[in-house]
Protein backbone atom coordinates (compact mmCIF):
# COMPACT_ATOMS: atom_id res chain seq x y z
CA UNK A 1 0.00 0.00 0.00
CA UNK A 2 1.52 3.56 -0.77
CA UNK A 3 2.09 6.38 1.53
CA UNK A 4 0.82 9.41 1.03
CA UNK A 5 4.09 10.35 0.55
CA UNK A 6 4.83 8.09 -2.03
CA UNK A 7 1.34 9.10 -3.87
CA UNK A 8 2.24 12.01 -4.36
CA UNK A 9 5.64 11.47 -4.99
CA UNK A 10 4.55 9.23 -8.10
CA UNK A 11 2.05 11.57 -9.06
CA UNK A 12 4.77 13.92 -9.22
CA UNK A 13 6.60 12.37 -11.50
CA UNK A 14 3.86 11.20 -13.40
CA UNK A 15 2.51 14.94 -13.43
CA UNK A 16 5.92 16.19 -14.87
CA UNK A 17 5.72 13.25 -17.38
CA UNK A 18 2.68 14.21 -18.48
CA UNK A 19 4.01 18.08 -18.88
CA UNK A 20 7.02 16.75 -21.05
CA UNK A 21 4.66 15.33 -23.71
CA UNK A 22 3.24 18.46 -23.91
CA UNK A 23 6.30 20.03 -24.65
CA UNK A 24 7.46 17.09 -26.88
CA UNK A 25 4.01 17.47 -29.14
CA UNK A 26 5.43 21.00 -29.97
CA UNK A 27 9.09 20.31 -30.28
CA UNK A 28 8.02 17.51 -32.79
CA UNK A 29 5.96 19.93 -34.79
CA UNK A 30 8.47 22.56 -34.95
CA UNK A 31 10.70 19.64 -35.87
CA UNK A 32 8.71 18.14 -38.90
CA UNK A 33 8.12 21.50 -40.32
CA UNK A 34 11.69 22.24 -40.23
CA UNK A 35 12.67 19.30 -41.91
CA UNK A 36 9.65 19.35 -44.67
CA UNK A 37 7.57 16.03 -43.35
CA UNK A 38 6.24 15.02 -40.32
CA UNK A 39 7.57 11.25 -40.77
CA UNK A 40 11.29 12.73 -40.38
CA UNK A 41 10.62 14.05 -37.45
CA UNK A 42 8.94 10.87 -36.19
CA UNK A 43 12.00 9.44 -37.23
CA UNK A 44 14.70 12.11 -36.02
CA UNK A 45 12.54 11.82 -32.36
CA UNK A 46 12.26 8.33 -31.95
CA UNK A 47 16.42 8.08 -32.81
CA UNK A 48 17.07 10.78 -30.26
CA UNK A 49 15.05 8.54 -27.71
CA UNK A 50 17.36 5.50 -28.39
CA UNK A 51 20.43 7.62 -28.23
CA UNK A 52 19.42 9.16 -25.18
CA UNK A 53 18.26 5.36 -23.46
CA UNK A 54 21.59 4.03 -24.30
CA UNK A 55 23.69 5.82 -21.80
CA UNK A 56 21.00 5.53 -19.30
CA UNK A 57 20.83 1.85 -19.90
CA UNK A 58 24.78 1.77 -19.31
CA UNK A 59 25.23 4.09 -16.89
CA UNK A 60 22.39 1.68 -14.84
CA UNK A 61 24.36 -1.17 -16.06
CA UNK A 62 20.92 -2.95 -17.38
CA UNK A 63 21.46 -6.33 -18.30
CA UNK A 64 21.18 -7.08 -22.21
CA UNK A 65 17.70 -9.25 -22.40
CA UNK A 66 17.57 -12.66 -23.55
CA UNK A 67 15.09 -11.94 -27.01
CA UNK A 68 15.15 -15.52 -27.78
CA UNK A 69 13.36 -16.30 -24.52
CA UNK A 70 11.19 -13.52 -24.50
CA UNK A 71 10.06 -14.01 -27.72
CA UNK A 72 8.91 -17.58 -26.40
CA UNK A 73 7.25 -16.29 -23.59
CA UNK A 74 5.55 -13.07 -24.97
CA UNK A 75 2.39 -12.86 -27.11
CA UNK A 76 2.85 -11.00 -30.42
CA UNK A 77 1.19 -7.84 -29.42
CA UNK A 78 3.56 -7.24 -26.35
CA UNK A 79 6.23 -6.30 -29.78
CA UNK A 80 4.06 -3.58 -31.33
CA UNK A 81 4.22 -0.83 -28.59
CA UNK A 82 6.50 0.96 -30.89
CA UNK A 83 3.55 0.99 -32.99
CA UNK A 84 1.38 3.09 -30.96
CA UNK A 85 4.52 5.52 -30.60
CA UNK A 86 4.99 6.13 -34.53
CA UNK A 87 1.33 6.67 -34.38
CA UNK A 88 1.44 9.18 -31.66
CA UNK A 89 4.37 11.33 -32.31
CA UNK A 90 3.33 11.85 -35.77
CA UNK A 91 -0.42 12.99 -34.94
CA UNK A 92 1.24 15.41 -32.60
CA UNK A 93 3.57 16.41 -35.54
CA UNK A 94 0.37 16.74 -37.77
CA UNK A 95 -2.14 18.24 -35.53
CA UNK A 96 -0.27 19.93 -32.92
CA UNK A 97 0.15 23.22 -35.03
CA UNK A 98 -3.57 23.02 -36.60
CA UNK A 99 -5.17 22.91 -32.88
CA UNK A 100 -2.87 23.87 -30.80
CA UNK A 101 -0.88 22.11 -27.70
CA UNK A 102 -3.83 22.60 -25.50
CA UNK A 103 -6.51 21.14 -27.55
CA UNK A 104 -4.23 18.11 -29.11
CA UNK A 105 -3.35 17.13 -25.34
CA UNK A 106 -6.60 17.88 -24.02
CA UNK A 107 -7.90 14.86 -26.10
CA UNK A 108 -5.05 12.67 -26.41
CA UNK A 109 -5.41 12.65 -22.84
CA UNK A 110 -9.57 12.18 -23.04
CA UNK A 111 -8.60 8.84 -25.37
CA UNK A 112 -6.07 7.39 -22.60
CA UNK A 113 -8.35 7.74 -19.89
CA UNK A 114 -10.86 5.93 -21.79
CA UNK A 115 -8.36 3.10 -23.08
CA UNK A 116 -7.19 3.11 -19.68
CA UNK A 117 -10.22 2.26 -18.21
CA UNK A 118 -11.16 -0.58 -20.46
CA UNK A 119 -7.43 -1.97 -19.93
CA UNK A 120 -7.94 -1.98 -15.87
CA UNK A 121 -11.17 -3.64 -15.97
CA UNK A 122 -10.51 -6.10 -17.96
CA UNK A 123 -7.25 -6.74 -17.41
CA UNK A 124 -5.88 -6.24 -20.79
CA UNK A 125 -2.47 -5.83 -22.20
CA UNK A 126 -0.62 -7.35 -18.93
CA UNK A 127 -2.31 -5.52 -16.41
CA UNK A 128 -3.73 -6.48 -13.03
CA UNK A 129 -7.81 -5.87 -12.93
CA UNK A 130 -9.44 -3.03 -11.57
CA UNK A 131 -12.76 -2.86 -12.14
CA UNK A 132 -14.41 0.71 -13.11
CA UNK A 133 -16.49 2.06 -10.51
CA UNK A 134 -18.10 5.41 -9.78
CA UNK A 135 -14.75 7.72 -8.68
CA UNK A 136 -13.33 6.40 -12.10
CA UNK A 137 -16.37 7.07 -13.99
CA UNK A 138 -17.04 10.51 -12.19
CA UNK A 139 -13.29 11.17 -12.61
CA UNK A 140 -13.19 10.41 -16.15
CA UNK A 141 -16.17 12.00 -17.01
CA UNK A 142 -14.58 15.07 -15.60
CA UNK A 143 -11.97 15.16 -18.07
CA UNK A 144 -14.41 14.55 -21.43
CA UNK A 145 -16.35 17.18 -20.05
CA UNK A 146 -13.01 19.42 -19.87
CA UNK A 147 -11.62 18.11 -23.28
CA UNK A 148 -15.14 19.25 -24.61
CA UNK A 149 -15.24 23.13 -22.60
CA UNK A 150 -11.57 23.24 -24.03
CA UNK A 151 -12.92 22.38 -27.42
CA UNK A 152 -15.52 24.24 -27.66
CA UNK A 153 -14.13 27.39 -25.98
CA UNK A 154 -10.89 27.86 -27.98
CA UNK A 155 -10.71 30.50 -30.90
CA UNK A 156 -9.92 29.04 -34.05
CA UNK A 157 -6.91 29.84 -36.08
CA UNK A 158 -7.12 32.54 -38.21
Amino acid sequence: MNTPLTTVALASVALTAGALVSYQAGANATLGRALGHPLWATLVSLSVSILVAIPVMLAMRVPAPSVSSAAAQLPAWAWLGGIAGVIYVTSALLLTPKMGATNFIVCVVAGQILASLIIDHYGLVGMPVREINLGRCAGAALIFIGMIVVQWFTPRSQ
